[in-house]
């Protein structure tokens, strides 16, 4: 960038970038390439691969990957921190793939080796989902995920029969609804979480094919961000605002 184009610091005597504080600093490429991705990849519903990225973009997969992981980094859930209320669904799914042959036997549900994700959402509201650390989903983890994110005492939460949600009661309303049963019993039920699921899922499975568990979390918050704002009709300009830091 020529020097005509940046600015300059008096107090330590240096030049810098408009850049500088966001997504887009050291970048060498055209902020239309960003501008672009960003809105390639908040209009894929199911999320859009790197190589995917990169075919559009004309650029390779590293440098198509290193993009759309700063820009998850302006879907971050940390500015989420209004608690959800009313009637919030909670439940788990297992992220992983197959198990390589010679690993022992492939349990299913619970019994699974893969990592436990916890999502709970509001009804006809926002979603917030969360990786559990070391692959241990417990009664206690569960607890305190729930009263970090849900307000106890303006809310009924929804489980399924998991028995780690035994106690949640003691907190704050609790209903309970058996899959062995039924699925659904009148406004009991958890059908919203486990449609995100099915979109999370789509998405590792049919467009990134596979994620590890040191970025899963990015992955998680970019879900979960389009859903929360799936109604946001200037998506695209708010988002810029978040990489910026505005």
């Amino acid at each position: 960038m020529p020097i005509q184009e940046r600015h300059h610091c008096n107090n330590c005597n240096t030049s810098f970038s408009v850049t500088v504080g966001t997504i887009f600093h050291h970048t060498h490429l055209a902020l239309q390439k960003w501008f672009l991705a960003a809105c390639l990849i908040l209009n894929a519903k199911k999320g859009v691969s790197a190589r995917q990225l990169g075919r559009d973009l004309h650029v390779n997969k590293d440098t198509a990957w290193r993009i759309a992981m700063k820009i998850r980094e302006a879907m971050t859930q940390r500015e989420q921190r209004e608690l959800l209320t009313g009637i919030v669904e909670c439940d788990e799914t297992y992220i992983g793939g197959k198990p390589r042959p010679g690993s022992g036997p492939n349990k299913r549900g619970r019994g699974t080796k893969k990592t436990p994700v916890v999502g709970m959402v509001e009804r006809n509201g926002k979603i917030k989902a969360e990786v559990i650390k070391n692959r241990k989903l417990d009664s206690k983890s569960l607890k305190a995920l729930v009263r970090r994110n849900v307000d106890t005492e303006n809310a009924t939460l929804i489980t399924d029969e998991f028995k780690g949600c035994i106690g949640i009661q003691l907190t704050m309303p609790h209903k309970v609804i058996d899959h062995s049963v039924w699925y659904v019993s009148g406004d009991v039920h958890t059908n919203t979480v486990e449609s995100f699921w099915v979109l999370l899922k789509r998405g590792i499975v049919g467009q990134y094919h596979k994620v590890s568990l040191r970025y899963l979390p990015k992955y998680i918050d970019e879900f979960c961000y389009r859903w929360n704002h799936r109604q946001d009709e200037d998506l695209w300009a708010s988002t810029l605002l978040r990489a910026v830091g505005g």
